[in-house]
């Protein structure tokens, strides 16, 4: 059985076709969308990094970088994701933990289907699509008895001609694999999970209220210094709830605690319910709703330990403070 993770499928940068209708429905009137960052932040399923032009520019060699895919035993089917620009060339090799080397063929509009050892891997090279100038490459690993073969799985990408130069490797979400299952070098930052990329919603990720403390698991968006080239148009996440050790009630009766950004969100969006009713019900502020309320949850938020600099790719504007969004 194949499972599937749409909230996690695409390229990461708000151009999904979930993100895109979250983005149409929340400019409806008095609509506010809440979403939660995901849960990807530390587990280590997203690597990432940055081809040279400057060599190619000189006329020096082409380095070619490396990126190594731990699969661990027992693990029944895995797919890769790999996003870059389209306007970008380069070679892509892999490697099997047998010593098969395998060529992605570019020019192959069909799919590749290529075997190592008991694993078979299924190649797709995609285009752009009417709503996203990214290209994705996406790796199939199927087993040809019960598991794919265990060990490191090596991406060669060799540059040919560079124009941005960014890369994106993203494994499914951490519920859909084996815990080894890893890159060896992953990044942090850009583990925001779809639809929580949406421009037009605001995006919340969770703090430790414990601690006044960022969420180590929490998803995170691009890093200060990035470009809105290669990421986002603005920052993401908005801000920050408290959502680790949250007691909820279960539904045979009691309470349980738990942890995950899909239960700072509602805090969110149960604070922008008052907002609203205090605007809109009691005519307040009629056009309280929208951008207008995600701008105003961001100027009253308040920076968390440590995150003095604001905002930032962790935490956004800051801690969610009610009392300080209509100040």
């Amino acid at each position: 059985m194949r499972f599937f993770f749409p909230w996690l499928y695409g390229s990461h940068d708000g151009s999904s076709l979930l993100s895109r209708y979250l983005d149409n429905a929340a400019e409806t009137g008095r609509t506010v969308i809440c979403v939660g960052s995901g849960n990807e932040g530390a587990s280590l399923g997203h690597a990432a990094g940055q081809l040279s032009k400057e060599q190619q520019a000189s006329g020096e060699e082409s380095v070619t970088q490396q990126v190594e895919l731990v699969i661990a035993d027992y693990e029944r089917t895995i797919n890769v994701q790999l996003w870059k620009n389209f306007a970008d060339r380069f070679d892509i090799e892999l490697r099997a933990p047998t010593g098969e080397e395998i060529p992605v063929q570019f020019t192959q509009l069909k799919r590749q289907e290529i075997l190592a050892g008991k694993t078979q891997i299924l190649i797709y090279v995609g285009q752009p699509s009417p709503y996203s100038v990214h290209q994705e490459i996406f790796f199939d690993f199927l087993p040809m008895d019960d598991y794919i073969s265990a060990g490191v799985w090596r991406f060669r990408l060799t540059p040919r001609r560079i124009v941005a130069g960014m890369y994106q490797f993203y494994l499914p979400g951490q519920e859909a694999r084996m815990p080894g299952t890893r890159f060896t070098r992953a990044v942090p930052e850009l583990t925001l999970t779809v639809p929580s990329t949406s421009a037009k919603v605001i995006t919340v990720g969770a703090s430790n209220a414990l601690y006044d403390a960022y969420a180590d698991f929490s998803g995170r968006g691009a890093p200060t210094y990035a470009t809105t080239e290669n990421v986002f148009a603005d920052t993401k996440p908005d801000l920050v709830a408290p959502g680790v050790d949250i007691r909820v009630p279960t539904a045979g009766g009691g309470t349980v605690q738990v942890s995950g950004t899909s239960f700072a969100a509602p805090l969110v969006s149960g604070t922008a319910a008052l907002l609203m009713e205090w605007g809109i019900v009691r005519g307040n502020d009629p056009y309280l709703y929208g951008e207008k309320m995600k701008a105003l949850l961001r100027a009253g938020a308040r920076p968390l330990r440590g995150e003095a600099e604001r905002p930032n790719e962790k935490t956004g504007y800051g801690q969610l403070c009610a009392s300080e969004s209509l100040g």
